[in-house]
């Protein structure tokens, strides 16, 4: 009894922080799970007291923002597995960080041809796997294709379409890339490129999304709706912060570019 009535004195500064349950009452406990508000059972409190409060959705505007989902992974690893999604999409930043650095800089490099998928007829490879690339002079970089001469012309044609601005001439198994000078009209395609990467991570960033949260609705027979709900909004969440972050990636990388 003296147990009880120390949890309970406890309760209301719990409750009071949570508006949601004020109007709804607290559900029942889990089976196996003796008394709701006791010592032996502070996971529960902490999981009731979280949907409660979370399901209570903010107004948006001016000056208001949304209350931020945090549910423990160990609670839901049944369901989902939350730090494999979030992987997930930070491979995709990942990959448009490297896009930018590799792909996307106002001086081209030899290294910056060493990625350039070339497709043949057995199959995608990066460009250094086919040919020797070397910078010749300032204003001019080598491919020489003597170990896959079969591939020079589909080489050539991946160097041209690779959105680097690049107008290769073949001599034999010789590639000569000459290096663009830097214009303004130069500076504004690469910023269009990063813009057009940037669109296409998103969209892969929709995809891993889309993925985990189907995934979560599978279980909707299994769990209460707020917790597929709860799971639905940290999911978003994840995806809204990752997309944050390529916007700043873009950003910079403009800024960059433009100069």
């Amino acid at each position: 009894m003296a147990t009880a009535l120390r949890c309970f004195r406890h309760l209301p500064s719990l409750l009071y922080r949570s508006s949601f349950a004020m109007t709804r009452g607290l559900p029942q406990a889990p089976a196996g799970c003796p008394a709701l508000l006791l010592d032996g059972c502070r996971q529960c409190v902490h999981q009731v007291l979280l949907t409660r409060q979370l399901a209570t959705k903010k107004a948006k505007g001016k000056g208001q923002t949304q209350a931020r989902v945090n549910i423990s992974a160990a609670l839901v690893d049944d369901i989902i597995n939350l730090e494999e999604t979030n992987e997930d999409m930070q491979a995709v930043v990942e990959a448009l960080k490297e896009d930018f650095s590799r792909n996307l800089s106002v001086r081209t490099s030899p290294g910056a041809l060493d990625h350039i998928i070339v497709m043949t007829k057995d199959g995608k490879f990066p460009l250094n796997q086919l040919g020797q690339i070397s910078q010749k002079s300032p204003q001019l970089i080598i491919v020489n294709m003597t170990n896959f001469p079969e591939s020079t012309a589909a080489a050539t044609k991946a160097i041209r379409e690779s959105g680097m601005n690049l107008n290769p001439e073949v001599d034999g198994t010789i590639i000569r890339v000459p290096i663009p000078k830097v214009t303004r009209e130069h500076r504004e395609s690469l910023a269009k490129l990063a813009k057009q990467s940037t669109n296409k991570s998103k969209e892969a960033l929709r995809k891993v999304r889309s993925k985990s949260i189907n995934q979560v609705k599978k279980c909707k027979n299994k769990v209460s709706e707020d917790t597929i709900w709860l799971l639905e909004k940290q999911i978003q969440q994840m995806a809204d912060s990752a997309a944050a972050e390529m916007d700043k990636l873009l950003a910079s990388k403009t800024k960059e570019l433009l100069g």
